[in-house]
């Protein structure tokens, strides 16, 4: 059982530090400035509502939304069949609800915290407080994964080869149940023609636990995959 992030309370001085490591890899702007507010406060509860982003953002609500689904900052709670990041709808109007997976709390906690966008420490943090007892191996698993990777999709035995190539190889299952549940990775349900080619399953993995490299590299187009109507 993952505990709450801190209980500290939000502060100028926080949200101003989270808004110094957004601004490291989305750049200044309404946008960023606005999106720290809506992840200071989401990350404290877990989850947001609109009507609170609206509140916080004014006319900048639905582009703050968009941005933070598309790079699974956020996540709508509304599904149009399963809980997969790929079957969520967002839907910017009063009444929709969007939450924080558990991974993405704790980096923004940290953020506010030290100014720095450092998914490796929350990472580390989050795995530790699961109780995966190698959980300082972590960071480097999702790095190895994500260098597998293309276009932010590895399958599960790309995933198995990163494991074993980090002394892993006997606990593959179960740390691909840790990487989903945490929100480091989604099942890809919806990609037949990979899945069969492959003969594994297919995983989407979460862009903003990435370097900022990766981040910078990838079209701005890219981050916005969630299903809007």
């Amino acid at each position: 059982m993952i505990e709450p992030v801190d209980s500290e309370p939000l502060t100028v001085s926080r949200m101003t530090k989270l808004e110094t490591a957004l601004r490291s890899f989305l750049g200044p702007g309404i946008v960023t400035r606005n999106l720290s507010r809506v992840l200071a406060l989401a990350a404290k509860r877990g989850r947001i509502s609109y009507d609170e982003a609206q509140r916080m953002t004014k006319e900048s609500a639905d582009d703050v939304l968009l941005l933070a689904t598309g790079l699974r900052l956020l996540l709508p709670v509304r599904t149009f069949r399963s809980a997969a990041w790929e079957d969520r709808i967002l839907l910017a109007e009063p009444g929709e609800m969007y939450e924080v997976p558990n991974a993405v709390r704790f980096l923004v906690e940290n953020a506010g915290q030290t100014g720095q966008w450092n998914p490796g420490d929350a990472l580390s943090e989050v795995f530790r407080l699961a109780g995966e007892p190698k959980w300082e191996r972590i960071p480097m698993l999702v790095e190895r994964i994500a260098e597998k990777s293309q276009d932010y999709r590895v399958n599960a035995v790309q995933i198995k080869e990163a494991c074993s190539e980090l002394g892993l190889g006997d606990r593959v299952d179960t740390l691909i149940a840790e990487l989903k549940g945490s929100g480091v990775m989604s099942p890809k349900l919806s990609s037949f023609a990979q899945v069969a080619k492959t003969g594994a399953p297919l995983y989407e993995l979460n862009p903003s636990l990435f370097t900022k490299k990766r981040i910078k590299e990838a079209k701005r187009s890219d981050w916005t995959g969630a299903k809007a109507y």
